[in-house]
């Protein structure tokens, strides 16, 4: 048994770098963005008891909804990738490149048990090259099949050497092939099939039987002439030892998908919903498609669903005869390979199995899948293609007048494929490439059409994708997905009545209620989402919340454990303003799925709308927890902490703003609201700077302008708050505590009583009923010594605010001046000596006001529902909420509060205060002795 050589060795791996080293540019295309971006189960912070609990896609083997494709071992190789690169595409690309060496390796391994060593070279040199490996080597998730392979091969290998010298048994090689084919299995569900190859050598190679051997045996010992051979006897209790552990792992399987088969439409597999001959002559018709596709890599496509392949309706078809010459060949190939026990038979008949054999799952024969034609799987079918293709090779080259041609064509057939393969893997660089590439080969497949739309769409080609989305309702008129798609692209467009109109049309291509039959079984999941999107667009009109609400309960009736449909209406409920009922949905969405962190935070905001901060608290370390960079978590909780005023979440709530800034390096709230905190922390520096940050990120930013202006202001910088004052007024004319801030910093500091004038005027004209406003100019017209003016304006502003102490004390004090003035024979419009004082008693009055009124930022948030169709990775519904106990701000901000104090601010201002009131006292004396 020849060994492989280094040389052999090294030019296997150096052609399959060869051929494959573009593809380490490729990113992550088509099933890579379920299996990769979205599965949770790649991140580290995912429990890894999660990867035997899940399928391939990261959805709960339990669910309904899952694909039941168990591949833990796969997944866990994509979950090493992500620890050292993240979702660096190329180091999954190069790694798959690395284990498609290895298996080239280990087939021609295989080989040398059945082919000399030229030939043997030959097959392992066309299975590295072949052009239909691109999907399996190229595209990510093919990593199974890779992995599979390996481990399939290495159990055969190990098979190989459970025959002594001799011919007793050797069971140390058996138990390591049952723990190989576990393997094989767990990366995928193909592996198991080995235990048939084996059986195939077992019989016809190891112990050299021939199917006319065996049924002379099996006569004789049935008339009772004699019994079974010892050779017999031992092949058998061999194969009795593979069959039970096979069956061991299948019944391990089935108790993995808990007995239940996935769940595919139609629009999947068309044949697979055929009624009879209709089912059998397709299926069988796929047959000769798949040969031809080995033989013939030409046109290749990453999905044959849909229409790619007409069904075949009748016996007439004509494609029944390639149907008919398929299985004429390979009866005769398996005829003489059956009936001689020469080598070359041998070889035939491991070539026939390692075709035959692991094709079976995927040949819908037996039970139906969920594609029609699929490239990735004839990658361990083609090993035994290759292996035919270099036996003839040999049986031609040793015919003298044809060696020279024999190397020329095999030559020429390597080049060729090499040159394929190379190119074909440039069509994996981006989806758009890949869907594009496949639109050349099928334009019968609605999905590629609608693929081609999700690419540009991602592009944010709206128009462009538009059309292509319409071209597949064309194609498939019935394609829900497609008519999903469109009112999607509608709405992006700003068209929401197009878009109602196609999400109503793929409503009405939904399936009805059959009673008895559970509707989950007749229509993909994802079409549900139609409900979603059409509650979502239409309840944009609050005159239309209740029709909305009615599509996420019949979403929720057809499949109870649909949890979008539960956040989306948790969601609306808030919006409705029904926290209690809103809360109730998020807990049954939770009831689904506890693992998801998306649901506690948005459980956390209706704790909010309930007036419930502790518990709103608890729901944010929850989703914390689950995912520590969440990042409206970390924002809504931190200022959930600020806004409760104890100075212990002070430092928590630092870090958590500082978390979210790496996150969202551009969101000028983040610092805004670091500012406030370290204004919280009399950090007047670190305040200072944060706010300043923000404002340079978000020009004209209204609550950091102000805060800043304030800043300024509390540490005696009068003159650096004016500018910052100017810029907020030029951006927002309206803002009332700026101008009044600004006329206070105006008249009591810069001493220009007609700039703080004309401040006091422009908040009266915006708002006449404005008491603070209206005092201040009082206070202005007391400064230009009109008193008759003055005391008007104070009898005005105590009709305003009639229980407003100081504005009765200064009125009686104007008064008492103005009688004083008059028994003087004094002139009402002069008044010595009463400016200065009066002016501190305004500008006390003015800070223990504003003193009160430090703006914020609110809550920040967003809302979303279901729109991409035919994805895993629908993205969960959040919504942000925030207390808007103020002004509100621009539609750039999520909102504003009112800066809450602790018990010590609280105790300051009432001293504070209880000095301002001393102040006035002394004013009042001072005034009534004058």
């Amino acid at each position: 048994m020849a060994v492989v050589s280094w040389k052999e060795i090294l030019l296997l791996t150096g052609l399959v770098v060869g051929c494959y080293w573009n593809s380490l540019s490729c990113g992550f295309v088509f099933d890579d963005v379920s299996a990769i971006l979205d599965n949770k189960d790649l991140r580290p912070s995912t429990p890894l008891s999660n990867l035997f609990r899940n399928d391939f896609w990261g959805t709960p083997m339990a669910e309904e909804r899952s694909h039941k494709s168990y591949r833990p071992l796969t997944v866990l190789t994509f979950r090493l990738n992500y620890v050292f690169s993240e979702l660096s595409a190329a180091s999954y690309h190069l790694l798959n490149v690395v284990l498609h060496a290895v298996v080239c390796v280990l087939f021609l391994r295989v080989c040398r048990l059945f082919l000399d060593k030229t030939s043997s070279l030959v097959a392992a040199l066309l299975f590295a090259v072949h052009p239909i490996h691109t999907e399996a080597v190229t595209g990510v998730v093919g990593r199974a099949e890779l992995l599979s392979s390996i481990f399939l091969l290495a159990a055969f290998l190990a098979y190989t050497r459970s025959t002594g010298a001799d011919h007793s048994i050797v069971w140390t090689p058996i138990a390591l092939t049952v723990v190989l084919v576990a393997a094989a299995t767990l990366c995928k569900e193909q592996g198991i099939t080995v235990v048939g190859i084996c059986c195939v050598h077992e019989v016809f190679v190891a112990q050299g039987f021939t199917l006319p051997m065996l049924l002379d045996t099996l006569l004789q010992v049935l008339r009772g002439k004699d019994g079974f051979p010892y050779a017999v006897l031992q092949t058998l209790l061999k194969l009795i030892v593979l069959i039970i552990s096979t069956l061991l792992l299948v019944i391990v399987r089935v108790q993995v998908i808990q007995s239940q088969l996935p769940v595919f439409t139609r629009f999947d597999n068309p044949a697979a919903v055929s009624p009879t001959p209709t089912r059998q002559l397709t299926f069988n018709y796929l047959l000769p498609v798949n040969a031809w596709l080995l033989l013939n890599p030409s046109e290749l496509c990453c999905d044959w669903t849909m229409g790619t392949i007409p069904l075949v309706e009748s016996p007439l078809d004509l494609r029944n005869l390639a149907t008919l010459s398929f299985y004429t060949l390979l009866g005769l190939l398996a005829y003489h390979s059956l009936r001689y026990r020469h080598s070359s038979a041998k070889t035939v008949i491991m070539a026939l199995s390692l075709i035959v054999l692991p094709f079976i799952p995927a040949s819908n024969l037996f039970f139906p899948v969920g594609f029609v034609v699929a490239e990735r799987v004839l990658y361990v079918p083609s090993m035994g293609f290759c292996v035919l293709v270099a036996h003839g090779f040999r049986i031609v080259s040793h015919k003298g007048h044809l060696k020279r041609i024999s190397w020329l064509m095999i030559g020429v057939l390597l080049t060729t494929h090499a040159v394929k393969t190379f190119n074909r893997n440039w069509d994996w660089e981006s989806e758009y490439t890949l869907f594009t590439s496949a639109l050349k080969v099928n334009k019968n497949n609605a999905k590629l059409w609608n693929n081609v739309g999700h690419a540009l769409e991602n592009q944010n080609n709206y128009e462009k994708a538009l059309r292509y989305f319409l071209q597949a309702t064309q194609v498939q008129p019935d394609d829900i997905g497609a008519h999903m798609n469109v009112g999607r692209t509608y709405k992006n467009l700003n068209k929401s009545k197009e878009a109602e109109d196609a999400y109503l049309i793929a409503k009405s291509l939904m399936p009805q209620i059959i009673p008895g039959k559970k509707y989950a079984t007749r229509v993909a999941p994802n079409h549900l989402n139609v409900y979603i999107n059409l509650a979502n667009l239409i309840r944009t009109n609050d005159s239309r919340l209740e029709e909305a609400d009615q599509l996420y309960r019949q979403a929720i009736s057809m499949r109870p454990d649909f949890k979008q449909a539960y956040i989306s209406r948790g969601e609306l409920l808030l919006k409705m303003n029904k926290p209690t009922e809103a809360r109730d949905a998020y807990l049954r969405a939770l009831e689904l799925d506890r693992t998801n962190a998306d649901l506690w935070y948005n459980l956390a905001i209706v704790n909010i709308e309930m007036k419930e901060p502790s518990e709103a608290l608890k729901n944010f370390n929850h989703a914390l927890e689950l995912s520590p960079r969440h990042k409206l978590a970390l924002f809504n909780s931190a200022l959930l902490m600020q806004e409760s005023g104890e100075p212990k979440f002070r430092p928590e709530a630092n870090r958590r703003f500082l978390i979210y800034v790496e996150e969202e390096p551009e969101d000028a709230n983040g610092y805004f609201n670091l500012g406030m905190l370290a204004m919280d922390a009399d950090e007047n520096a670190a305040a200072e700077r944060w706010m300043l940050k923000a404002i340079r990120l978000q020009t004209g930013f209204r609550s950091a302008l102000f805060n800043l202006a304030l800043l300024y202001s509390q540490s005696r910088r009068e003159m650096d708050a004016l500018p910052v004052l100017d810029e907020l007024l030029r951006h927002h004319p309206e803002h009332i505590k700026g101008l009044i801030l600004k006329g206070d910093i105006l008249m009591n500091h810069k001493k220009d009583t007609r700039g703080a004038k004309t401040c006091f005027e422009r908040i009266l004209r915006m708002d006449p009923t404005n008491v603070q406003g209206k005092h201040n100019l009082c206070v202005v017209y007391f400064e230009e010594r009109d008193l008759p003016r003055a005391e008007r304006c104070l009898e005005e502003t105590l009709a305003l605010a009639p229980n407003e102490e100081y504005v009765r004390r200064h009125l009686s004090i104007v008064r008492s001046k103005m009688a004083a003035m008059s028994a003087a024979g004094q002139p009402l419009s002069s008044v010595e000596g009463a400016k200065e004082e009066k002016g501190k008693a305004v500008k006390e009055r003015v800070e223990e006001v504003v003193e009160g009124e430090v703006e914020g930022s609110g809550a920040v948030g967003k809302g979303s529902g279901v729109e991409k169709n035919g994805r895993k990775s629908s993205a969960e519904s959040l919504r942000g909420a925030g207390k808007d106990q103020s002004e509100s701000l621009d539609s750039s901000q999520a909102g504003k509060r009112t800066k809450t104090k602790s018990t010590k601010e609280i105790t300051d201002i009432e001293k504070k205060r209880a000095a301002a009131l001393k102040r006035l006292e002394e004013i009042e004396r001072i005034l009534s002795g004058d």
